[in-house]
């Protein structure tokens, strides 16, 4: 299995320095949720898959996350970018096909995966792969779903959005890839992420926060339409559930 590659063309040359900063503010809230996560796990070598530009690596080298810290990405520009960080405790950088991970079974004991598995074309491979690898795994997803999803099309795959999900779906998606699911967050983007989005409409900004607090006072809401969802897995031995 090999991505398509009209969309490696796309992501080949993804990221530059524009919007650096907003993408390193996101991704900071990401890393949080990435070491909430983790708090009561054990792990000594992790694997970021689909590492962009690694500004989540950066922000977990920070907090010295992990010693031993490594990252797998299909975009050449992202991988560039990634060395001109010299990020500390990141070992290897490698540019990977999208579904092969160059890894022996159970090499790592956490592998996370922040905002990637909206792009992928053949998810359940992904899954199987990373599951093939590592004991742990941290996935986070934006949660794009509405009732309406279908009107915005041209507006989700104008940034590479393929996959719409909302928590149960992506629960269920694991589970049925017999992943044991830990623990979860339901995340509400924070205000220095978002306010860049409606800098040129106050309104936009209002209406965003009122959602927000609304989804803080009923937590059954909150589970269902968060920004994103962020989940601990572990892994079993067991493929595909089916019959």
């Amino acid at each position: 299995m090999q991505i398509s590659e009209n969309v490696k063309e796309s992501y080949s040359t993804q990221y530059d320095q524009n919007l650096v900063e907003w993408r390193n503010t996101g991704a900071k809230y990401k890393a949080l949720n990435i070491v909430a996560l983790s708090k009561n796990i054990s792990f000594k070598n992790v694997l970021e898959v689909g590492a962009g530009e690694g500004s989540i690596l950066q922000w977990l080298s920070k907090w010295d996350f992990c010693s031993d810290m490594n990252c797998v990405e299909i975009s050449e520009s992202g991988i560039q970018l990634i060395k001109e960080k010299n990020i500390k405790n990141l070992n290897d950088i490698l540019l990977f096909d999208g579904y092969k991970i160059p890894y022996p079974d159970n090499h790592f004991d956490l592998v996370f995966c922040s905002h990637v598995m909206e792009h992928v074309e053949h998810e359940r491979i992904l899954l199987r792969e990373i599951k093939r690898v590592s004991k742990y795994h941290i996935f986070e997803v934006p949660i794009d779903f509405s009732f309406y999803v279908d009107k915005k099309l041209k507006h989700f795959l104008s940034y590479g959005h393929i996959n719409i999900y909302t928590p149960a779906l992506f629960r269920f998606l694991l589970q049925s890839e017999n992943y044991q699911v830990q623990k979860d967050i339901c995340h509400l983007y924070h205000d220095e992420v978002i306010k860049p989005l409606f800098k040129n409409n106050a309104s936009g900004l209002y209406i965003t926060k009122l959602k927000h607090a609304i989804l803080r006072l009923f937590p059954y809401f909150l589970g269902i339409k968060p920004n994103s969802y962020a989940v601990l897995t572990s892994k079993t031995e067991k493929d595909l559930s089916i019959f």
